[in-house]
């Protein structure tokens, strides 16, 4: 369950092939790729910086994924989320999953996507032409967290 926080980018075919090669039981692979968009809450982004506390972000990503895994058939998962300045169009994570079935991996990987948007210790300050601001979590990442709390 590979867990990857690096300012350098990374190759989305590379890391899916890695993550299921040599493993005759996956029969469905369902991944998310998340990158910086150029408009946020109104106003033009011309990138942002994402800032992270090492060793507590690992620690929080792990918890979350052993989560996944144990409320879903899943052989393997992958987060690569990237940290430190960032333009338009870049990308910023990845989160891939393994099954033997689309359902469970379908599941699993918006699970842990809704953890990493709300739960996960990572910082994003974007830059706008008003000035650079922090960015919270939106409501509607609260409310589809809210639906795997049981």
């Amino acid at each position: 369950m590979p867990i990857k926080i690096q300012e350098s980018d990374f190759d989305v075919s590379a890391e899916i092939l890695a993550l299921r090669k040599d493993d005759p039981r996956v029969g469905a692979v369902v991944s998310f790729l998340g990158t910086v968009r150029d408009m946020n809450d109104g106003s033009q982004v011309k990138g942002m910086t994402l800032e992270h506390y090492p060793g507590m972000t690992e620690k929080a990503l792990q918890e979350i994924l052993d989560q996944a895994k144990s409320r879903w058939d899943i052989y393997q998962t992958l987060v690569i989320h990237r940290v430190g300045p960032l333009l338009t169009e870049d990308q910023i994570v990845l989160v891939a999953v393994t099954s033997a079935h689309r359902g469970e991996a379908f599941s699993a990987c918006e699970f842990i996507m809704d953890y990493l948007k709300t739960a996960a210790p990572f910082w994003k300050k974007e830059d706008t032409p008003e000035g650079a601001r922090w960015v919270d979590a939106r409501v509607t990442d609260e409310v589809a967290l809210s639906k795997w709390k049981k």
